[in-house]
C-alpha cells in the first residue's frame, strides 16, 4: 500500500481509538480529557507517525532506546514522548540525552533502574522526569515489573530518594488473554489504593497507565488514565523476515 493511503488510515485509526476511549469514559463516569492516548509506533517509519501528529495528536510511545533515539530527532518537538519499554541500565543516558522531550518513563521496575534514571537526570540537567511504577500484575516469570508486594516499598524510594524523578503512577501490561486481564487491572487498582494510602495522597493524583490495543476500553472501564496503542492505531508491526 502507498505510504500516502497508509498515512490516511492511521489517522482514521487514531479517531476511531479517541472515539471508544470517549465511550469507555463515560460508562467509568470520567471524562474523556482525564485519559491520555500513547499512540505506540514501534516498528514504523517516522512518516507515518507525522501524519497522526498532523491529524492533531501529541503522545508518542516507543519500547526501544535505539528507535526512540533515531525517530525523535526527525519528528517536531513538541512530542511528548513516552518510553514504554524494559529499560536497561546502561541504555538509561542514551535514552534521556537522545530524547529531550521524553516526558515519562513508564518502566521503573526496581531501584537499580530509578537510581540510574535519577542520577543521569541530575547530571544532564533536565527538568525532573515523569515515571511510573511498572507491576506485574499477572505473575508471569516473562513480564518485567516489581510484585505487587513490592509496589509500596519501590513508590516510597522513588518519592523520598530521587528527587529528581517524579512518581506519577503505576502501569502494569497484564495477559494476553483478554479473559484474565481484569483481574490483572483490578490488581493494579488495589496497588494504587495501597501507594496513595502509604504517600498521603488522592488516587487521583496517582496515574494508572492500563491498557492496550486489545483491552483499552475495558482498562478505561476500570480506571485507566493512560492507555498504550499501538497496531489498531498503526496496523501490525513490521518486523525484519529472518533469514
Amino acid at each position: 500500500m502507498a505510504a500516502s493511503a497508509m498515512d490516511g488510515v492511521a489517522a482514521t485509526a487514531l479517531r476511531s481509538v479517541l472515539h471508544r476511549v470517549q465511550k469507555a469514559a463515560e460508562r467509568s463516569g470520567r471524562s474523556a480529557d482525564r485519559i491520555r492516548v500513547v499512540a505506540v509506533s514501534k516498528t514504523k517509519p517516522a512518516s507515518l507517525v507525522h501524519q497522526v501528529y498532523d491529524a492533531g495528536h501529541r503522545f508518542f510511545g516507543e519500547n526501544y532506546v535505539q528507535e526512540i533515539v533515531e525517530k525523535s530527532p526527525q519528528l517536531p518537538s513538541d512530542i511528548e514522548w513516552h518510553f514504554i519499554g524494559n529499560l536497561q541500565s546502561n541504555k538509561v543516558r542514551p535514552l534521556l540525552t537522545g530524547v529531550p522531550n521524553l516526558v515519562m518513563v513508564e518502566t521503573v521496575d526496581d531501584e537499580k533502574i530509578a537510581n540510574h534514571l535519577n542520577r543521569a537526570v541530575e547530571n544532564i540537567g533536565r527538568k525532573p522526569l515523569k515515571v511510573l511504577v511498572q507491576v506485574n500484575t499477572s505473575g508471569e516469570e516473562s513480564k518485567f515489573g516489581i510484585d505487587p508486594s513490592g509496589c509500596v516499598e519501590l513508590v516510597k524510594h522513588v518519592s523520598t530518594a530521587c528527587p529528581n524523578l517524579e512518581f506519577c503512577g503505576l502501569m502494569t501490561i497484564g495477559m494476553p488473554d483478554y479473559t484474565s486481564t481484569p483481574e490483572n487491572f483490578k490488581t493494579l487498582v488495589n496497588c494504587r489504593t495501597e501507594v496513595c494510602k502509604a504517600l498521603g495522597i488522592a488516587e487521583e493524583q496517582c496515574e494508572l497507565s492500563m491498557g492496550m490495543s486489545g483491552d483499552f476500553e475495558l482498562a478505561v472501564e476500570l480506571g485507566s488514565t493512560n492507555v498504550r496503542i499501538g497496531s489498531t492505531i498503526f496496523g501490525a508491526r513490521e518486523y525484519p523476515k529472518k533469514q
